[in-house]
């Protein structure tokens, strides 16, 4: 068994990350699943959430929004209709877009704030 997994994260307008990784844990339509080396093959719808990404060097967390997910050959594949890195994130005005989204009754956009801030708060 491999040590670790080749990842890659893109989203429609980019690639987000790109690395090796010792675990990955996304959210699908099916619950919380975690991918490490040697995983049985598998493809699946993601769900909005989190994506965690554990690396020999420490952990990158990203906001995944919709997309799938597949792994074979130790090799995973995240691709997002979008996505960005905890790092990226400005969590005030995620803060703004849910307060925004709340008063403007838009479930959706309330759904891509509430996730924008739990990857901030995981990483």
């Amino acid at each position: 068994m491999a040590a670790e997994l080749h990842v890659e994260l893109v989203a429609a307008d980019r690639q987000v990350w790109s690395g090796e990784a010792t675990l990955v844990v996304a959210r699908t339509t099916s619950g919380d699943i975690g991918v490490m080396p040697g995983h049985q093959p598998l493809l699946g719808v993601l769900e909005s959430g989190p994506v965690t990404i554990r690396t020999n060097e420490g952990t990158v967390v990203a906001a995944v929004h919709g997309g799938f997910i597949s792994f074979a050959d130790d090799k995973l594949s995240l691709l997002a209709e979008i996505a960005e890195l905890a790092d990226e994130i400005d969590q005030q005005r995620a803060e703004r877009a849910l307060e925004r989204a709340k008063a403007d009754d838009d479930a959706a956009a309330e759904r891509r704030a509430e996730v924008r801030l739990r990857a901030v708060a995981v990483h």
